[in-house]
């Protein structure tokens, strides 16, 4: 039947080749340090290709398998630390990206040709819209459109349709490339096909570009400083709790002097590095994610020193401050906002906790936007920023303390910059132990600085304060409802013909 179906052009040697490829370019195309563009177009062709070369129960079980080993790969590399909640998550990431080739193998015979190439890549839109919006680990892993990260040019349409949309121009690419190769380019239909794709591939580069060059984002700008506390504040602090004191468990049970002796370590040196970014002409002042600690009884003191400081320095104070609790879940991950005048404009808690790494009791995910005579802030905390739907809001310029780790750092950071395509604002994203950045709506770098050194980081830098509306913004996942609605359509076609 495989013969029949997929006449046998290529011996096993060459299906191996094919497999080999494919796994090579999986692996450099995990949404990781190591990646590159062209990699996550490669192996998506090629496994596809060795998928519907091999039988169906040889095929699928080895597609599976790469596509668990990828993301374990990702943990990896990524220094992920590895529990038995990461290995579940690759072992479902691993099935979840599998259904695509299931999907082709299986229903793409039965629909007629044209059709069949929409059949793949609907699938794989369907799959990272389900995980990045459903799933306790959102777009962190599995976004295609991270791997293009370099491609500013092509991710402009993710203002348009959404993020998922390159997953869907990646898979199409697929299927595209093996009707021409499974045809031999003997059929016209087939080569008409091919270059209508490499034209809306080349009239999307080229708008893309277009937009980058002719629609600069605006002349007028604010003064942002970031703020994270030197490794030398955070290793005395934990000398003082008694030493390699890191779960927030273990802290809310020690002494409370002591707790408020180390806390003030880092709460001291955080404001006085806030005197020093002021001088520099910052206007808004980002603290990095959790960057001081405390106790509920000690908040006010904390926040009235925070006031006294945004009324001196005549600045906007985005405090990140993790307070610890007597009972679980022991802590909270917050952000609040001061203006000049001392007001407290928010309290914003992280909507979406690190499952298996943090503990704290989630927000409600409503994102703080103000008006400013410097353009409509708004803020979310570090992860809150790998869910699409939590980012989407009418701002100019979007907060993002953050906490990563060397490994993750820039990667991460890089991660965000995609919500500022999306949503047509500027990110500032202030991390500790990793790297800060400004990016501008289309993406592009304005600043980066590494924060991985002895510290403390004062990061300081000119960003738009003026953003622009983009459908997608307006939309939201109008795109991948429009693929998932797609499919169920074209299953219901492949039920009722017969194999084509």
């Amino acid at each position: 039947m495989t013969k029949k179906l997929f006449p046998a052009l290529l011996s096993d040697q060459w299906l191996f080749l094919w497999l080999t490829i494919g796994v090579a370019s999986a692996l450099l195309s995990v949404g990781g340090r190591w990646d590159l563009p062209i990699a996550a177009w490669a192996s998506v062709i090629f496994l596809l290709r060795f998928s519907r070369m091999s039988r169906p129960s040889v095929g699928l079980t080895l597609i599976w398998l790469v596509s668990v080993g990828t993301t374990l790969f990702w943990v990896w590399q990524m220094a992920v630390p590895t529990s038995a909640t990461t290995l579940l998550a690759a072992l479902v990431y691993g099935s979840i990206f599998t259904l695509p080739y299931v999907a082709d193998r299986f229903a793409a015979s039965k629909l007629s040709p044209t059709l069949a190439l929409l059949l793949f890549p609907a699938t794989q839109v369907t799959c990272e819209f389900i995980m990045g919006s459903f799933s306790p680990l959102g777009t962190a892993y599995g976004l295609h459109a991270f791997t293009q990260h370099d491609n500013l040019a092509l991710l402009q349409i993710t203002s348009l349709i959404g993020p998922y949309s390159i997953g869907f121009l990646i898979g199409l690419c697929a299927t595209v490339v093996n009707d021409l190769w499974h045809q031999q380019f003997s059929r016209p239909r087939t080569r008409t096909i091919g270059a209508a794709y490499a034209a809306l591939l080349v009239v999307l580069v080229i708008g893309g570009e277009i937009r980058l060059a002719y629609f600069p984002p605006a002349s007028t700008t604010v003064r942002i400083a970031g703020i994270s506390p030197s490794m030398a504040a955070e290793d005395a602090a934990q000398q003082v709790l008694g030493g390699n004191v890191v779960s927030d468990q273990a802290i809310s049970r020690l002494d409370p002097e002591k707790k408020r002796v180390s806390f003030a370590i880092a709460i001291d040196e955080m404001l006085a590095s806030t005197h020093k970014a002021a001088k520099t002409g910052a206007k808004i002042i980002v603290w990095s994610e959790n960057a001081v600690r405390t106790l509920p009884a000690d908040k006010p003191a904390l926040l009235e020193r925070a006031k006294q400081i945004a009324s001196e320095e005549n600045i906007h104070l985005l405090l990140a401050v993790k307070t610890y609790l007597p009972d679980a879940p022991y802590g909270r991950d917050q952000t609040q906002m001061i203006d000049p005048k001392g007001n407290v404009l928010w309290t914003y808690d992280k909507a979406h906790p690190i499952p298996g790494l943090e503990t704290y009791t989630p927000g409600d995910g409503r994102v703080p936007v103000i008006d400013t005579p410097y353009g409509r802030i708004a803020s979310v905390i570090c992860y809150d920023a790998d869910f699409p739907p939590t980012t989407r809001a009418s701002a100019d310029i979007m907060l993002v303390p953050g906490g990563d780790w060397p490994e993750m750092g820039r990667v991460h950071t890089e991660m965000a910059s995609l919500r500022a395509i999306e949503n047509g604002y500027a990110l500032f994203r202030q991390d500790f132990n990793g790297m800060s950045a400004a990016y501008d709506h289309h993406g592009q770098l304005i600043a980066m600085q590494d924060t991985t050194g002895a510290g403390p980081h004062i990061f300081v830098t000119d960003v738009p304060n003026r953003g622009v509306a983009t459908l997608t913004r307006l939309t939201g996942d109008a795109f991948a409802w429009a693929c998932i609605f797609g499919i169920f359509g074209l299953i219901g076609l492949s039920l009722r013909r017969p194999k084509t």
